[in-house]
């Protein structure tokens, strides 16, 4: 509080020494609430999951998103952000994911993996995938087939888990 009277004073042109004779006042008591033990927050429990997602059949997520000439690629971001969010009630969502996948495609294949491996660690399992899983795109055509059929299958097995049924379509 002295501090503030200082630079009171001083604003106001007090001479000098007033202000050290106001610096060579002894403090104020401190504050003995300031020691006092916090109480303890009531722990919050975790949200529950939402809804599982649905199971994608990789092949078919592949060979349509080959013969749509990759258009296909941004619905089943669309799709999988927003299944992503809805279950784990938290993440960038469906919107986001297309804007990425538009913007720099390489950029969803790290987040989604890396969702995903959250996904599993908040459900106290070990991940098939992590954000790792992305560097699958530095390998023309097969690495995004093989990022694709890792994704996905990470996903179908934690949906069926949940009890969603089995990947069947697209």
């Amino acid at each position: 509080m002295w501090l503030f009277e200082l630079v009171d004073h001083l604003r106001a042109g007090v001479g000098r020494r007033t202000i050290v004779r106001a610096m060579s006042e002894p403090l104020p008591p401190p504050d003995v609430t300031a020691g006092a033990p916090v109480p303890a927050s009531v722990p919050v429990p975790p949200m529950a999951p939402g809804p599982p997602g649905k199971g994608r059949s990789a092949g078919l997520v592949i060979l349509v998103s080959i013969v749509t000439f990759g258009i296909w690629t941004l619905v089943w971001s669309y799709q999988n952000g927003e299944e992503l969010k809805r279950h784990n009630r938290t993440g960038l969502g469906g919107v986001v994911y297309l804007v990425l996948t538009l913007v720099f495609a390489p950029i969803t294949m790290f987040m989604v993996a890396d969702e995903i491996e959250k996904m599993y660690t908040a459900a106290g399992k070990q991940s098939p995938v992590s954000a790792l899983t992305g560097l699958w795109f530095l390998l023309p055509i097969i690495g995004n087939i093989v990022w694709y059929v890792k994704v996905q299958g990470a996903l179908n097995a934690h949906w069926e888990s949940l009890g969603a049924g089995p990947a069947t379509g697209i």
